[in-house]
């Protein structure tokens, strides 16, 4: 039975064995299909080509992630983050070993992946272990430059777009999706010591960090998620264009994730900015309705 990244990294047997090829390809596959996530990592719109390279990019995601929010140790985190640090500058100077690097190298080879955006995810979830708190909005956009917009840049990288202008349409998008996800996700990072929620953003509108603490969605919170809710919409509406300056299959993907990320901000809204209360989240009834709706925009626009 394959092993998760913790459960890997306590298995000397994992840890020590010798991977081919063939066993690293359907560790990644599993990796991306069956993790704990919720999460489908390629869709029936990508081409079969590329599901693979997917599945082995979404595996270094997916590890560097998990060493850093799943040890439950920081120093233990930074530790194993230094040492998939060091797993990745092996792989761009030699042979691997760790099966996701060694499925990774196909990829690569296949698509001339640049190291430095698997080089900036692993950055951000050190990060993580030695920040817990944003000063203001360029800090906050400034983490997101690491820690979200890679993965635009490298799903571009394996569709074959590497043009400045889609790079910057899909920081915008990115970083609205990561802003959307810390405004969903405000009680859950409170559980891991974290807030994303700018200070001086709070400061402004007199929320005290005691209120948030104690789950209190008091006048002053609303206020900051208020703003804070306008700015991620604001990045979204941003990098709608990319959508229309790619392929028809790929587009209907980035246009699902855009008009996902800002259901969630519906969702806020809806609940008059308390996030403290309950977790907003989208079903699967409104997901369905989503991706009818970016079809139907593709076929109108096609149409037309």
């Amino acid at each position: 039975m394959p092993l998760a990244p913790k459960d890997f990294v306590l298995s000397p047997e994992a840890m020590e064995r010798t991977w081919s090829q063939e066993e690293a390809l359907a560790y990644t596959r599993w990796l991306a299909t069956r993790h704990y996530e919720n999460f489908h990592v390629v869709s029936f719109l990508l081409p079969k080509r590329l599901h693979q390279d997917f599945y082995n990019v979404y595996s270094f995601c997916r590890w560097a992630d998990d060493l850093g929010d799943e040890i439950g140790d920081p120093r233990e985190s930074l530790r194993l983050l230094a040492w998939w640090r060091e797993e990745l500058a092996a792989l761009y100077g030699g042979p691997a070993r760790h099966p996701v690097f060694v499925a990774l190298a196909e990829t690569i080879r296949r698509h001339d992946l640049p190291r430095e955006p698997l080089d900036d995810l692993i950055r951000a979830f050190e990060q993580d272990q030695t920040v817990t708190r944003y000063h203001s909005w360029q800090d906050l956009f400034d983490y997101c430059r690491y820690s979200a917009n890679p993965v635009g840049r490298l799903v571009l990288c394996l569709c074959g777009y590497r043009d400045a202008e889609r790079q910057r349409l899909s920081d915008a998008t990115c970083t609205a999706l990561q802003l959307a996800n810390f405004w969903q996700d405000v009680t859950v990072d409170l559980e891991k010591g974290r807030l994303y929620l700018p200070l001086d953003l709070l400061a402004r509108h007199n929320c005290a960090l005691e209120d948030i603490q104690a789950r209190r969605a008091t006048p002053a919170f609303r206020g900051a998620m208020k703003e804070a809710v306008r700015v991620a919409q604001e990045r979204f509406e941003e990098g709608l264009p990319l959508a229309r300056r790619v392929d028809r299959r790929l587009s209907i993907d980035l246009e699902l994730f855009s008009l996902g990320g800002m259901k969630i901000l519906d969702k806020i809204r809806a609940r008059d900015y308390d996030v403290l209360s309950a977790r907003p989240s989208i079903g699967k009834t409104e997901r369905a309705m989503l991706l009818l709706a970016a079809l139907a925009r593709q076929a109108f626009s096609r149409a037309a």
